[in-house]
């Protein structure tokens, strides 16, 4: 290829900043008539560097390909990270990864961006390569508001602290993941709140703290509205950590075994253990009676 505008970096979240980034990619390829492409990393690698097994993320990586592929990305290149890959030098990626794919016009990356072995490629080491390998440099300063810088690390704090409304304004889309709809106690249905228990699909997903949520589900096309319940039904004795979502409208039954899109739009309350079933579904309906007034708020926003 040749002549591509081009960034790199792991991009979990295509959170506000990121999204900066990569729209500044697609214009600029757009007005010199060339390719848009993305180099970015799976598994992530401070995974892979830190070792950690429980490692949580954002996004999986084929979420990430349907967001990139929807703002206009013409080719992403997702790059296999493992510990011999991190010993892959700056210059060494550079040369082989980025010159020698795309021969790029002109590489666009974000003001704290760092790759190669030890983090040593920046945006002076790009500069000071700019000349050898003929491509333009531009570096896009932080993104944020109220002096706070939009960051991965940041909005992953926000979700297990449970402030999800502001994780969704700075990732710019409802957060939320894929799950699988599995059978649970049935203990629902005799309170007159039936919900269907859910998995996420993506063993490193970020999961929200515990507690009650507004949210809405889609599969297909069609999106029910309802609420969450993450955690351990302290009512009831129970130790296990489920997640299960009461769906205002809809047959739960038809959803078992379905892949959903789960997304949480508000944190209403923590979890709490009542004295008795009765005040629970007493405190069930004031959730429900809350969420139902907010639905208008939400219904414009899909993605």
């Amino acid at each position: 290829m040749n002549e591509a505008v081009l960034t790199i970096g792991s991009y979990d979240g295509l959170h506000r900043g990121h999204q900066e980034v990569i729209n500044r990619v697609v214009t600029t390829a757009k007005a010199l008539n060339t390719k848009s492409v993305v180099v970015t990393f799976d598994p992530h690698p401070k995974k892979v560097v830190s070792g950690k097994d429980n490692f949580e993320l954002l996004m999986h990586i084929d979420k990430k390909l349907e967001l990139l592929d929807f703002m206009g990305v013409n080719i992403t290149l997702v790059v296999p990270f493992d510990s011999g890959f991190s010993s892959t030098s700056a210059p060494e990626f550079l040369k082989s990864v980025i010159v020698e794919k795309f021969n790029p016009a002109k590489i666009i990356v974000g003001y704290d961006h760092r790759f190669g072995h030890n983090r040593e490629g920046d945006g002076e080491f790009l500069q000071d390569q700019s000349s050898n390998y003929g491509y333009d440099l531009e570096i896009v300063s932080g993104v944020g508001d109220q002096d706070v810088i939009y960051s991965s690390s940041r909005v992953r704090k926000l979700i297990k602290e449970g402030h999800v409304q502001r994780a969704s304004y700075d990732l710019g889309w409802v957060y939320g993941f894929d799950a699988t709809v599995v059978h649970g106690s049935g203990r629902g249905q005799g309170l007159d709140f039936p919900t269907a228990n859910f998995q996420p699909k993506f063993d490193e997903q970020l999961l929200p703290c515990t507690g009650v949520y507004f949210a809405r589900g889609n599969f297909g096309k069609t999106w029910l509205y309802g609420m969450a319940n993450l955690g351990t039904r302290p009512t009831f004795d129970e130790n296990d950590f489920v997640m299960e979502i009461h769906f205002f409208d809809g047959n739960i039954e038809s959803l078992y075994d379905q892949t959903i899109e789960v997304q949480f739009l508000e944190r209403i309350r923590d979890e709490k253990k009542f004295s008795s079933a009765e005040k629970l579904v007493q405190q069930l309906r004031k959730d429900k009676k809350y969420c139902l007034d907010r639905i208008d708020v939400y219904k414009q926003e899909k993605r």
